[in-house]
C-alpha cells in the first residue's frame, strides 16, 4: 500500500505508516466487537479498508456511532468541494485552521485542517482521530469523518454554530449579542464538567484532555456547551504513566502548576484547568492578566468568606445580578480545583455533583 510522500529510506516514514495501520486495525477490532454488541442494540463500528490509491471506498469505510450519525473517511476532493476550497474560515487553532463545510446531504460541518507548517505532526493528527473514534457524549464535539490524503490532514467535525466561550466573553462580536447572564454561566460550567467526567471516568481508556480553555468550549446556545479539540490529549491513566514526566502541553494560564513543575500529568491536570475556566466565567477576565495568571490575580479575593469581596470579583457586565449561593459554590469549587497539591483536588465526578446541587430548585 503506497502513501503519498513516504520514503523507504526514511525510518520515520515506517513509523507513520505503522501508525496509520494501527488506526485501521483499531477499526477492525471495533467491528468485531460490534458483531457481538449489535444484537443488544449498542453502537456499531465498521472496519475501513483503503484502496490501492489511498482513496475512499465509501461503503467499506463507514463507522456507525449511533442510529443518526456515521464516521467515515473522505476523499480530499469531497472535502475541498464541501468547504468551497477552504474558503470560509471559522476558527484558528495552534496547528490548524477550521473551515465551514456544507455536505452533499445539506448537513453543515467544520473541517479542521491540520497544517504541517504550523507544527501539525501526523502523529498528533492520528492520535486525535484515535481518540475521537472512541468517544461519544452530548457535551463533546463529535467526529463525522477524516481525510489523510495527498499531504492533507483533515478532520470533519460536528458544526457548533455559536462559536466559542472565549469569543462570547472577550470579543466585541460576542458581547454584541448581549451579556452572558449569570444563570447561563453555571449551566455552561456544568456541561464542561460533565464532558470531562465522561473522559476521565467513562471513556475506555480514560482521556486527559490537556487543553481545557474557553476557546475550546463551543456554545450550542448561551446555556449549553461542548468541549472541543483533542489535539493535545493523552490516552490512558496507569501507575507508570502517572510517574513518568512528559513534555508540558497546554495553554498559558490554564496549565496545571503541578504538571508545569514536575512534568507529571493526570486527570487532576484537567481539573486545574477547569478551575481557571470557572474563574473566567465568574470574572469575565482572560486567563492571563499582565504578568500574572488569572488564578494568581484572583487568589486573595477568591479565598475570602466576605460576600462583598466575592461579588467584587464578578464580571462588571453582570451589574451584580448573581445568585450568591451559586457564586459561593463556584468559587469554592475553583479554589479546590486550583490546589497546588494535585491529589488534594476533587475529581470531576465530585465537581459535577457539587455544581448540580447548587442549581437544584
Amino acid at each position: 500500500m503506497g502513501f503519498h510522500g513516504f520514503s523507504k529510506s526514511n525510518p520515520k516514514s515506517y513509523w507513520i505508516a505503522g501508525a496509520i495501520v494501527l488506526i485501521i486495525i483499531l477499526t477492525i477490532i471495533l467491528k468485531k466487537l460490534a458483531v457481538y454488541l449489535d444484537s443488544k442494540g449498542n453502537k456499531q463500528f465498521s472496519k475501513t479498508k483503503p484502496d490501492e490509491e489511498n482513496q475512499v471506498d465509501e461503503k467499506s469505510r463507514k463507522i456507525s456511532i449511533d442510529c443518526n450519525a456515521t464516521i467515515r473517511t473522505y476523499p480530499l476532493e469531497e472535502l475541498k468541494m464541501a468547504t468551497k476550497d477552504f474558503k470560509i474560515r471559522i476558527g484558528v487553532g495552534a496547528t490548524s485552521y477550521v473551515y465551514l463545510a456544507e455536505l452533499e446531504d445539506g448537513r453543515l460541518g467544520a473541517v479542521k485542517r491540520v497544517m504541517e507548517e504550523r507544527g501539525g505532526k501526523t502523529k498528533m493528527f492520528l492520535d486525535e482521530v484515535s481518540v475521537l473514534l472512541r468517544i461519544s457524549h452530548p457535551n463533546l464535539v463529535g467526529l463525522m469523518g477524516f481525510c489523510l490524503d495527498k499531504g492533507e490532514q483533515l478532520l470533519l467535525l460536528e458544526y457548533v454554530p455559536n462559536k466559542s466561550l472565549f469569543e462570547r466573553l472577550h470579543t466585541y462580536h460576542g458581547q454584541s449579542s448581549g451579556v452572558l447572564s449569570w444563570s447561563n454561566r453555571p449551566n455552561i460550567a456544568l456541561d464542561v464538567a460533565r464532558a470531562l467526567d465522561y473522559l476521565h471516568s467513562v471513556a475506555d481508556p480514560p482521556v486527559i484532555h490537556r487543553d481545557v480553555k474557553s476557546s475550546n468550549i463551543l456554545l450550542i446556545d448561551d446555556d449549553h456547551a461542548k468541549l472541543a479539540d483533542f489535539g493535545l490529549c493523552k490516552l490512558g491513566i496507569d501507575a507508570v504513566s502517572a510517574s513518568t514526566p512528559t513534555k508540558v502541553k497546554g495553554s498559558l494560564g490554564y496549565v496545571d502548576t503541578y504538571y508545569l513543575n514536575t512534568g507529571l500529568v493526570s486527570p487532576r491536570s484537567d481539573v486545574y484547568s477547569f478551575g481557571v475556566l470557572l474563574l473566567e466565567l465568574i470574572t469575565g477576565l482572560k486567563s492571563v492578566q499582565g504578568s500574572m495568571t488569572l488564578a494568581e490575580w484572583t487568589e486573595e479575593c477568591r479565598k475570602t468568606e466576605n460576600v462583598e469581596v466575592l461579588t467584587g470579583m464578578l464580571d462588571p457586565e453582570l451589574n451584580g445580578n448573581v445568585d450568591i449561593e451559586q457564586l459561593r459554590v463556584l468559587v469554592d469549587v475553583a479554589n479546590s480545583a486550583l490546589f497546588e497539591n494535585s491529589e488534594a483536588r476533587p475529581n470531576m465526578t465530585q465537581i459535577v455533583q457539587r455544581i448540580s446541587s447548587c442549581m437544584e430548585p
